[in-house]
């Protein structure tokens, strides 16, 4: 009790006697404890976020909603969000195969004894079964025998020797075949099997080829795929419209002796055009890669300053200077805002209801309206999402507003709505046209972000060698391996399948960054 007196004595006495400076220093107390709130809560919710990220599951979806108003205010209700789930009752036993697989017929009789047990035997039918088959893989070594003359020419008569011509070898002084070449490239960037796993399986088939030689091999091919570059970036430039996006790829550099975050730039071309007869007609879709040392916005600039259209991405403000003379048109990403509310309700208790969960049931409203209609042509969607999705938005708008009034400033639902609010223009342009998409999953699809997580074919460690000025896969028996950064990756090809983006699109979209970096593994 003693010292309890003592302490309240020594508070007593820096407490001022005049009640409008007592007045003054509660307020500035009060202000002091809602700014360290708010701190609270951003440090709270990083940790969350942290810790959701190394040991959470990646996907988005939440169990419970959450309220964080401080009084009650009058704001448009989310849309309750009704879904009609139709399905087939699941087949049982075992799928059938293929009809398109090429059948090898065994017929099965009884042998001579057991026909002997028998007076009559008329055969009446069969019985057919199917079992799958794999024919393994083999190495073959294909003479190239050209036929050798001594002949005469017509000319002056003179004597020479002439041999017949063969197909050049893809690779100068490479016993390696085009077929042997593409399997190697196909195992390590479509397979994701490293060049040591690949010299393994070739010594099983009894040929030793060493891990220098099978990186040689891809290093030389990429060079061959070299003349498809400025093929598939023109391409990829005349698309109506172009997601872009960047992945962090980790950089060694060895000439300083450390690691610095490089980047995988990615350049979706796609969308429709009306032809002469009024018809849709689909540009074929594309992804041309850019690997850079940083994520300057000149890299952007010069890679679309020609551009003229749609480009869809987050809100990079390395792209702001692309937009000033209104060539390129600003298209937002949906999905990039409503990430950062998913990250508020799933870091917020269960069974509570918050202003991200709100949040979350308005946007969930938009892309209920975009299943709806993804199967319509591009002026039919552009004509629904005006009746549709644009009176959502302006109901979404004044909740934003009105919930941002009702929060701490510095907290991170408020972050949230000032990110949605800042780039509101963008997020609602997909308003404007049928070819544009909600969001830029698309191109999240190709460069494999999910959840922050980068593809494994794209999350090595690429070595720079300083020397050479190269950047250079740890493939080579001289380099070291780094595996940590692959680890917890995932692969979402499903999405860029689905939207017509075929592999060996993607695989020589840009063969000069792959000759530049190669995987490490």
């Amino acid at each position: 009790m003693t010292s309890q007196a003592s302490f309240s004595e020594r508070n007593r006495v820096v407490l001022p006697d005049d009640v409008e400076q007592l007045k003054a220093l509660i307020a500035q107390r009060d202000a002091t404890i809602e700014m360290l709130t708010a701190a609270l809560e951003s440090l709270k919710q990083q940790f969350l976020s942290l810790r959701r990220a190394q040991f959470g599951a990646s996907s988005e979806r939440i169990a419970g909603q959450a309220e964080l108003f401080i009084e009650p205010v009058s704001l448009p209700v989310p849309p309750v969000q009704t879904e009609t789930i139709t399905y087939e009752r699941e087949r049982r036993g075992r799928p059938a195969l293929p009809k398109n697989l090429p059948r090898v017929r065994l017929e099965y009789d009884l042998t001579d004894a057991e026909k002997s047990d028998f007076v009559t035997l008329t055969r009446i039918g069969e019985e057919r079964s199917e079992t799958l088959d794999y024919i393994p893989a083999k190495l073959q070594v294909i003479e190239h025998v050209r036929a050798k003359y001594a002949a005469t020419r017509k000319c002056d008569g003179s004597q020479t020797v002439v041999s017949a011509s063969m197909p050049p070898a893809p690779l100068p002084k490479s016993n390696a075949s085009p077929n042997l070449l593409s399997h190697v490239l196909v195992s390590k960037y479509a397979d994701h099997l490293p060049l040591n796993r690949i010299e393994g399986i070739f010594r099983r088939h009894g040929v030793e080829l060493a891990r220098s030689t099978l990186c040689d091999w891809v290093l030389g091919s990429t060079e061959l795929l070299s003349v498809i570059y400025q093929a598939m970036k023109t391409h990829v430039l005349a698309a109506p419209k172009i997601h872009a996006d960047d992945t962090i790829l980790p950089l060694q550099d060895r000439g300083r002796g450390r690691t610095v975050q490089a980047r995988l730039w990615a350049y979706l071309g796609a969308g429709a055009r009306l032809n002469d007869r009024s018809e849709w007609i689909e540009h074929p879709a594309a992804v041309f890669y850019e690997f850079t040392d940083d994520r300057r916005g000149e890299h952007a600039q010069r890679m679309l300053g020609s551009y003229r259209g749609y480009l869809q991405a987050d809100a990079f403000a390395g792209f702001n200077a692309l937009y000033q003379d209104g060539r390129i048109v600003e298209v937002g990403c949906w999905a990039h805002a409503r990430r950062k509310f998913f990250e508020i309700a799933e870091a917020a208790p269960k069974d509570t209801r918050t202003a991200a969960h709100e949040a979350l049931d308005w946007i969930g409203r938009l892309y209920a309206i975009e299943r709806a209609i993804a199967d319509e042509p591009p002026d039919k969607i552009r004509t629904l999402r005006q009746a549709q999705s644009a009176p959502v938005l302006g109901e979404l708008r004044i909740w934003l507003e009105g919930t941002l009034r009702t929060i701490l400033p510095r907290s991170p639902t408020a972050g949230a709505i000032g990110y949605a609010l800042n780039n509101w223009p963008a997020l609602i342009r997909y308003l404007d046209s049928g070819i544009l998409d909600i969001d830029n999953n698309a191109c999240h699809a190709v460069t494999g972000m999910t959840g922050g997580m980068p593809r494994p074919e794209l999350c090595r460690l690429a070595v720079r060698r300083r020397d050479s000025g190269a950047d250079l896969g740890s493939e080579h028996p001289r380099w070291r391996h780094n595996h940590k950064a692959s680890r917890n990756a995932s692969n979402r090809s499903g999405a860029w399948k689905r939207r017509g983006v075929m592999p060996a699109e993607v695989a020589c979209a840009s063969a000069r960054s792959f000759n530049r970096m190669s995987a490490c593994r």
